[in-house]
C-alpha cells in the first residue's frame, strides 16, 4: 500500500512522533492507522492516542439548561469561517437551536431538521437553517447535539472559550431541594470545568472497554519485555501501569485539577458532606469544536511530503 503524504501527518498530529517514524511505522503495518499507533507506543515514539480535538473547523459549541436543571442539551453548529463564528447574529441562531433542541428533545439530526421550530412553529428548523444561511452569507451545518435528562438529579454545563470547547454533565442527588439548589449547580460546573481541562474518556473503571484495556496491556507487555525483566516483574510492572492508566481516563479517579491534593470523586465526596446530601455523578459529554472534521491547512502536507520523501 502507498503510504501518502496526508496519512503521514494526521499520524504525526496524533502521536507527536517525527514523520520519518511515521512514515517507517505506516509502512510497517501496511498503512493502518490504529496499528501504526501502537507501533509507535512499543518503540517508545509516541506518547498514549489522543486523537479528539486534533482536528478543527469553525463554527460554536452552545448549551442550554432548563430551569431547575432536570435537563440540559449541548450542540455544535460550524460555520466557513471563525469570523462568522463571532457575529452576533450567529450566535443567536446557535442559541436558538439549543434552546429548541431542550424543549422538543429529537432523537437525531433528521429528527431535528424536520421538527417545527419551537420558536415559530410556520418553519421547520431546516427552514430556520436555510434562512440563516442565506442573511449570513456563509454555508453553516448544524452537527450534533446532545440531550440529558437527570431524574432524581440535576445536569450542568460548561462553555470554554467562546465556544471552542462544551461539557454536559449529570449527576444524581438524593435530596431534590439540594439538586436544584446554586450550590449543586456550582458542582456540576466545577466537574464540567474540569472535564474540560482533562478530558476523561470514561466515567469509572467499570465503563472501559475490553479492548481498550487489553489494548494497553499488550503495549506496557512489548515495552517491558525489552528490558528483559522476567514474567511475573512484567506482570506486576503491567498491574501498576493499567492503575495508573485508570487515573488518567476515567473521570472518578483522575487529580481534580482544582484542587490537586483530590481525586475527582473525593471533590464530589467533600461537597456530598458539605451540602448534605449524596452527589453520584452518573454521565458525561465533551465536543470540541470541530474535532474529526478535516481543516485545510495551508502547505503544511506538501512539506510532509517533501521531508518524507514523497510526492
Amino acid at each position: 500500500m502507498a503510504i501518502s503524504a496526508a496519512h503521514i501527518n494526521e499520524l504525526r498530529k496524533t502521536t507527536g512522533a517525527g514523520m520519518l517514524d511515521c512514515k517507517k511505522a505506516l509502512e510497517e503495518v501496511g498503512g493502518d492507522m490504529e496499528q501504526a499507533i501502537d507501533y509507535l507506543r512499543k518503540k517508545g515514539l509516541a506518547a498514549a492516542s489522543k486523537k479528539a480535538g486534533r482536528a478543527a473547523t469553525e463554527g460554536m459549541v452552545a448549551a442550554a439548561v432548563a430551569q431547575g436543571a432536570g435537563s440540559g442539551v449541548l450542540v455544535e453548529i460550524n460555520s466557513e469561517t471563525d469570523f462568522v463564528a463571532k457575529n452576533e447574529k450567529f450566535q443567536d441562531f446557535v442559541k436558538q437551536v439549543a434552546d429548541h433542541v431542550l424543549q422538543k428533545k429529537p432523537e437525531n439530526i433528521d429528527e431535528l431538521m424536520s421538527q417545527a421550530f419551537a420558536g415559530d412553529p410556520s418553519k421547520t428548523v431546516q427552514t430556520l437553517l436555510t434562512e440563516a444561511i442565506s442573511v449570513i452569507g456563509e454555508n453553516m451545518q448544524i452537527r450534533r447535539f446532545v440531550c440529558f435528562s437527570a431524574a432524581g438529579g440535576a445536569v450542568g454545563s460548561y462553555i470554554h472559550a467562546g465556544g471552542k470547547i462544551g461539557v454536559l454533565v449529570e449527576a444524581g442527588c438524593d435530596k431534590a431541594e439540594v439538586s436544584a439548589g446554586e450550590a449543586f449547580a456550582t458542582v456540576l460546573k466545577d466537574v464540567a470545568m474540569h472535564i474540560a481541562a482533562a478530558s476523561p474518556q470514561f466515567l469509572c473503571r467499570e465503563d472501559v472497554l475490553t479492548d481498550v484495556l487489553e489494548r494497553e496491556k499488550d503495549i506496557y507487555r512489548a515495552k517491558a519485555r525489552e528490558t528483559g525483566k522476567p514474567d511475573n516483574i512484567i506482570e506486576k510492572i503491567i498491574a501498576g501501569q493499567v492503575n495508573k492508566f485508570y487515573g488518567d481516563i476515567c473521570l472518578l479517579e483522575q487529580v481534580y485539577v482544582k484542587d490537586t491534593d483530590k481525586t475527582v470523586q473525593q471533590y464530589v465526596d467533600a461537597c456530598s458532606k458539605q451540602l448534605g446530601c449524596q452527589i453520584q455523578l452518573k454521565r458525561f459529554t465533551k465536543f470540541v469544536l470541530g474535532e474529526g472534521l478535516e481543516k485545510k491547512e495551508s502547505d503544511f502536507a506538501a512539506e510532509v511530503a517533501a521531508a518524507a520523501g514523497l510526492k
